[in-house]
């Protein structure tokens, strides 16, 4: 297949890439005796960067007819278009000159899994790049973006040299590729980004940003990356990196620092990936599916569900919105479905094609209508939930009036508690002034989900319970228009648990 989508193709308008030539040769003072670009499409960037007059230009491109183009487009006896696919080949063994490397370009800005879901052929080999393990690897945290595994295998390709990368990508790669520059050690001089109107550049809603990486010969390396506005280049707009061996999204660290190891296991929600069937609304007192059929299953294992656009209230008892549950945990047989919940086997029978069409990997194998995201914590009485996705969070206590168990849905993360005031007082806590603050300087705001269970895992609830006064909950109950509940009682009862290790539901 072929098309825009499948290479993650936005072309880079001249008068940008021109824009960037500019600066890196005026303001950034960079005078390369060679130009790379490895995606070059077009060839904005290597008729843009004719003004470092180098000795030698390489411009790599998969695609035929652009390479006609750009050869047609750039009559420069120094270029050199080579029609080839980026993942099977080296650059820098074509430089003749390499006293000063300038690798520049724009890369596709699409994921992995994106790719395969179109059945491209433009495609690394597949490996798990970042050595994530286990389920994680399996169930997402492996898939990564095209632009980030290019500007790595650029990084490595050109490690221990002097050359300069200037890549633009999204500002979720380029703060992913600064982390991965420190994990695997690289030298480098300097790593900034420069964020620039990816709307009114390529007509698409996303931050994004210059990533320009000073690599070195020396054994340096910088623990914070500069970010400024492209339109202001000479403010830095903010800092982000590691203090203490902890990143941070932004390092003018808040008053109070909770940081450490959460005491809580922060849990996510049930994954399915087949809403239509699994997920039932009440509507006039009937269970109506995604199909807008109403159908009859039986209760136990019907469970109230809150998604991700659901944590809008502090305190959420009541629902619409069910789930069914087929498993206690994960890879457990399903079969005795068939005589303890007979119309509930019936009906995804009825619907198997929808669960033979889920893409992911992890069904393969696994026993009918399998869910992940089950344990015996899935059943626990109350917990403390959020959304991944919001920018401020909301964290919600989370019961049923019925006394069934809550679930949520996979880009939702809990904790689990067995008693109504403990997480009610949790929830205060993760509401309040002070913990926003913190949560604030640990993520980052413009990712598609700003709160993952990585970020969660450093709340430090002993050093919060230090700092936190029984005055700020109450404050922030009356900021959340909750009736006051908080009681010095219940929050030393609270803290006793949490300084002592006995946490339930773990």
């Amino acid at each position: 297949m072929s098309g825009r989508r499948e290479f993650g193709d936005y072309q880079t308008p001249l008068d940008f890439a021109d824009r960037v030539c500019r600066y890196l040769k005026y303001e950034r003072g960079i005078k390369p005796s060679a130009v790379v670009e490895p995606t070059c499409g077009l060839g904005s960037f290597l008729q843009s960067s004719l003004l470092f007059d180098a000795r030698e230009y390489y411009g790599i491109e998969i695609n035929p007819e652009y390479c006609r183009i750009c050869k047609k487009t750039i009559q420069d006896e120094r270029v050199q278009i080579i029609n080839s696919d980026f993942f099977a080949f080296s650059t820098k063994a074509l430089i003749k000159d390499c006293s000063q490397i300038l690798v520049i370009g724009n890369p596709p800005w699409v994921t992995n899994s994106t790719l395969s879901l179109l059945g491209s052929g433009n495609l690394p080999v597949k490996v798990n790049f970042k050595g994530i393990k286990g389920i994680a690897a399996i169930t997402g945290a492996g898939n990564f973006d095209i632009c980030e595994y290019m500007i790595l295998q650029m990084v490595h390709e050109y490690r221990n040299t002097n050359a300069v990368i200037a890549m633009l990508c999204k500002t979720s790669v380029a703060r992913n590729v600064f982390r991965e520059l420190k994990r695997n050690h690289i030298n480098f001089e300097s790593c900034d980004v420069l964020e620039f109107d990816s709307l009114k550049v390529f007509g698409v809603n996303t931050s994004a940003c210059i990533l320009i990486i000073q690599l070195s010969e020396k054994n340096i390396s910088s623990d914070t990356c500069d970010v400024y506005d492209f339109d202001d280049t000479q403010k830095i707009k903010m800092r982000f990196g590691f203090l203490e061996g902890r990143f941070y999204s932004s390092l003018n660290s808040p008053k109070t620092n909770f940081d450490g190891k959460c005491c809580f296991e922060w849990r996510q929600g049930v994954k399915h990936d087949c809403s239509k069937i699994m997920e039932l609304t009440v509507k006039e007192g009937k269970l109506q599916n995604g199909k807008k059929e109403n159908i009859k299953i039986e209760d136990n294992i019907l469970f109230p569900l809150v998604k991700s656009s659901m944590f809008k209230a502090p305190v959420i008892h009541s629902f619409t919105k069910y789930v069914i549950v087929t498993q206690r945990k994960v890879r457990e047989e399903t079969g005795h479905l068939k005589y303890d919940a007979p119309k509930t086997w019936n009906y995804l029978n009825e619907n198997l094609e929808f669960f033979e069409n889920r893409k992911s990997s992890i069904y393969r194998g696994a026993p009918p209508f399998s869910m992940f995201g089950v344990g015996e914590y899935a059943y626990s009485q109350y917990k403390v939930g959020v959304s991944g996705f919001y920018k401020r969070p909301l964290f919600s206590v989370l019961y049923s009036d019925d006394n069934k168990p809550v679930m949520t849905d996979d880009t939702s993360y809990f904790i689990c508690f067995d008693k109504y005031d403990m997480a009610y007082v949790a929830m205060l806590i993760l509401n309040s002034v002070k913990v926003q603050e913190f949560l604030k300087s640990i993520a980052f705001l413009d990712a598609k989900r700003p709160f993952t269970k990585k970020v969660l895992e450093r709340i430090d609830f002993h050093k919060i319970v230090r700092s936190l006064t029984v005055e700020e909950l109450a404050e922030t109950e009356r900021f959340l228009n909750l009736t006051g509940y908080i009681t010095d009682t219940r929050y030393e009862e609270f803290k006793t648990v949490v300084m002592a290790g006995q946490m339930s539901f773990l």
